[in-house]
Formats: C-alpha cells, sequence, structure tokens
C-alpha cells in the first residue's frame, strides 16, 4: 500500500515503505507522477520488485516509466535493475561514477543506451515530454554515504528524497508516520548518521547547499519522513555532527 505524500492537480508524490519483508533492511521506494509521466526513485532489490511493480500499476502503469533514479549503486537501491529493464522502456540515471558499474545488475547488453549519467554539479532533470513534462533536480550529495551520491528534490511538492541521510531504523520507526520534532527520534538515527556519513566537513557543505532550498519534507531512503519544525532541525543537527572519518583514530586500524 502507498502512503501520498504530496498530491496536487496532476502532480503526485507516493512512498513505498514494506516491501522488503523481514529478511532485508527496511527501505523506501517512490514513485512521482505528473499526468501521463512517472519517475521510480530508488527502486530497491528483488526484495521489494513483485510488491512494488503491483503497487504502482494501482497509480500508474509501470510500463510507461520515464526515469528510474538512483542515487547510488547499493543493492538495496538497485539490485532488481534487471528486471525494470525488462519491464519498462525507462532511462535510468546514476552518478557516472555508477554508470560502468550499475550494469552487472543486469545480463549482458540490458542497460545498453539506457543509463544516463549525472556529473557530479547534478542537473535539473527535465522528465517526460509535452504538458507532463516535469522538473526534478538532482542535488549532490557526494559522500553521504557514497562516493557518488545524488539526492533528489521535487520543486513542485517541495519533497527532498534525501537517500540515506536522515535515515531512521529500527522496529519502533514507523516509515508511515511523520517526524515533526527530531528531539525524540534522534535514538533512532544517531548511531547510523556516525557510522555511515563520511565526515562532519561533507555534512556542512550539505546543510549550506540545501539551506537555500524551500524544503516542507526530507524523506530518506529508510525510515520516516522529517516535516514541520524538523527540517531545520535536522539540518542543524547534522552541521554539527562528528561522524566517519572524524571519529577514526589508530584504536580502530589495529591487526586483528
Amino acid at each position: 500500500m502507498a502512503t501520498i505524500l504530496f498530491k496536487q492537480g496532476r502532480h503526485q508524490c507516493l512512498m513505498f515503505s514494506e516491501l522488503s519483508g523481514s529478511e532485508g533492511v527496511q527501505s523506501n521506494q517512490f514513485l512521482l507522477v505528473n499526468g501521463g509521466t512517472g519517475a521510480i526513485l530508488d527502486p530497491g532489490g528483488n526484495l521489494a520488485y513483485n510488491e512494488l511493480f503491483l503497487g504502482m500499476a494501482e497509480h500508474f502503469p509501470p510500463q510507461r516509466l520515464a526515469a528510474i533514479l538512483a542515487s547510488h549503486a547499493d543493492p538495496d537501491i538497485i539490485a532488481s535493475l534487471d528486471r525494470w529493464m525488462t519491464a519498462t522502456e525507462a532511462t535510468v540515471y546514476i552518478s557516472r561514477l555508477w554508470e560502468r558499474f550499475a550494469p552487472h545488475f543486469c545480463k549482458p547488453g540490458k542497460t545498453r543506451g539506457r543509463i544516463q549519467g549525472l556529473d557530479d554539479a547534478g542537473a535539473r532533470l527535465q522528465l517526460g515530454s509535452g504538458e507532463d513534462r516535469f522538473e526534478l533536480w538532482a542535488l549532490p550529495a557526494h559522500f553521504l554515504h557514497a562516493e557518488g551520491n545524488f539526492q533528489f528534490y521535487d520543486p513542485v511538492s517541495r519533497i527532498l528524497f534525501s537517500g540515506d541521510l536522515g535515515a531512521s531504523l529500527g522496529g519502533a520507526v514507523d516509515p508511515g508516520q511523520r517526524v515533526r520534532e527530531l528531539g525524540p527520534h534522534l535514538r533512532h538515527m544517531e548511531a547510523f548518521h556516525r557510522r555511515y556519513m563520511v565526515s562532519n566537513k561533507v555534512l556542512r557543505l550539505w546543510a549550506d547547499m540545501v539551506s537555500r532550498l524551500p524544503i516542507d519534507l526530507i524523506v530518506p531512503q529508510h525510515g520516516a519522513p522529517l516535516e514541520g519544525p524538523a527540517v531545520q532541525q535536522f539540518i542543524d543537527w547534522v552541521r554539527e555532527l562528528p561522524c566517519g572519518i572524524d571519529l577514526m583514530g589508530s584504536a580502530q586500524y589495529q591487526l586483528p
């Protein structure tokens, strides 16, 4: 069942959050629809594929997808790529760093001519055509946590699809319940961010960049969306968070 994140006229954003079962880490998949144009963000692995395909069909014909957007190349992001390449004619958008790695998820020839590598600077992508065309921004989020990493911003809904940044984990987290106050939610976020984000320097650069955007929702790939006061609270929190290599020293690099 999809959660409607935004719906206004012909434009809607939906989230699927319970498709991976208990075998893998919980992950969210996203469908953006603008009239007759559809795009899927971080479609996930094979654990999610069947139910996602069927769930999407209730809102948009999967065969008509214009784009598959991948924040990076982890298995929980695009391990199902081979099946999407068969079921759709969509173009895949992913960092140029992963452009030649993504085909490893597919049979030979499946991705030929269908992957659009994104330059490090990102882009304002024009998806679809005619009156159904819409714009989606690929924002640089490198090393948060992957070397080549993008977040996607929808200027219509003012939703920032933030990938692993903003993730919350654990059985007590309800992806369908939006978080408005960050404080009580941090216990589900802090350990993940300290380990998976590369450095505070990068978090500060990211915070400076997104502070210039009007953001109504930050929706991560894992866990619950952040809205209202929690949006700015999260930006302020990560701006000051030591993480990754900031926390590493000789104690972490000893012969076993």
